[in-house]
């Protein structure tokens, strides 16, 4: 999915009848859309059907009537009202038993953030509800000010979990390759610094990097809300530095998974050039062999590649582990929503001495 535009990130949006069940809610999570408020409108099957058969479309404007709750005005446009074709009672059951069928998974997804509004009443009632509730701001549950620090190799769902956590906590969601980049693309002092090594691919050296998380993590959103921050520090050299910087997390989690799953995760990713759409071969393939022809591999998802990118985590994760000796050690083999469920009891509970998951 393309990025969102500024104008939707300012001025907020209403997404209507999508998902429609959990591959698209995963699909929206994994694209970064996160919703703070979901409205289900419910009412009895028998209600909706009667609804249904009083729909008219205007075939010239598209535009639909009701003959009860919404009829037009003008005699012209009386007159060549339609009634749409998929809306027979047959074919509003059939819907109805799909919705039913695929309900309680968008539910679960989305039930810290979901109301359910009885949509058999007046219409302005039903507003209102509907109004007061996406105007209320969502209590977090969360005891204290979260500051998580994920680690994990490539492949290993860190960026998922963290969107989770920051869509659940209102934490600031903080990837540190990604601040790199908005700094150089905001043509900032340090994005200036930083811009020769984004540009010919080498390592930004750490005093640039901790410069820039410590002028973000020290920001009033991140000092309020809590932060979720990955890919940094790399190894413990960095480790010091951070708390060098009084950059402390109170909670850690280190991501494991076999490498076997790591390379099928990874090395069969692939891209749309035309659309910007992302496959997977076997997750995900492609809709069409046209589009199929047509996709690439991102050079780093060579299997070469990401053997290398493996060797470097391996050789220093033990030394972080052994720096962060009051870490979560996290299955990322499974379920997404079962690891998040383990890592947001860490984060409400009482720190233990250490776990494994």
């Amino acid at each position: 999915m393309k990025k969102k535009p500024k104008p939707l990130l300012q001025s907020g949006w209403i997404l209507e009848g999508f998902p429609e069940n959990q591959e698209q809610a995963w699909m929206l999570q994994s694209s970064g859309i996160f919703p703070r408020h979901v409205v289900m409108l419910y009412a009895p099957d028998t209600v909706l059907i009667e609804r249904s058969g009083g729909k008219r479309l205007d075939p010239v404007t598209q535009e639909v009537f009701h003959t009860t709750f919404d009829w037009p005005s003008d005699p012209l446009v009386q007159q060549r009202l339609v009634k749409p074709e998929d809306l027979s009672e047959q074919e509003v059951s059939k819907k109805l038993l799909e919705y039913h069928r695929n309900f309680p998974e968008i539910f679960h997804i989305y039930q810290k953030v979901l109301k359910s509004i009885n949509a058999d009443q007046p219409s302005v009632d039903v507003l209102s509800q509907v109004l007061a509730f996406v105007q209320s701001r969502h209590r977090s549950a969360a005891p204290f000010t979260p500051r998580v620090l994920f680690f994990g190799p490539p492949g290993s769902g860190k960026s998922l979990q963290a969107a989770l956590i920051a869509q659940k906590y209102d934490v600031v969601n903080i990837c540190c390759g990604q601040l790199l980049k908005e700094a150089v693309a905001d043509n900032t002092k340090l994005g200036e610094l930083v811009k020769p090594y984004i540009d010919s691919g080498c390592p930004v050296p750490d005093n640039l990097v901790l410069r820039l998380l410590t002028e973000r993590l020290s920001a009033l959103d991140c000092l309020t809300n809590g932060w979720v921050l990955s890919g940094f520090p790399r190894d413990v050299g960095q480790g010091e530095q951070l708390q060098k910087a009084q950059i402390n997390p109170n909670r850690v989690f280190f991501f494991n998974l076999p490498q076997e799953s790591i390379m099928e995760r990874l090395s069969q990713r692939r891209t749309d050039p035309v659309t910007g759409e992302r496959y997977h071969t076997t997750f995900r393939p492609a809709p069409t062999p046209e589009i199929q022809a047509r996709l690439r591999q991102n050079p780093k998802d060579e299997e070469e590649n990401i053997k290398k990118r493996l060797d470097i985590y391996y050789s220093n994760v033990k030394a972080l582990e052994d720096f962060y000796e009051e870490a979560f050690y996290v299955n990322a083999d499974q379920d997404p929503y079962v690891i998040f469920e383990f890592i947001e009891s860490c984060i409400i509970k009482p720190l233990p001495c250490k776990n494994v998951f």
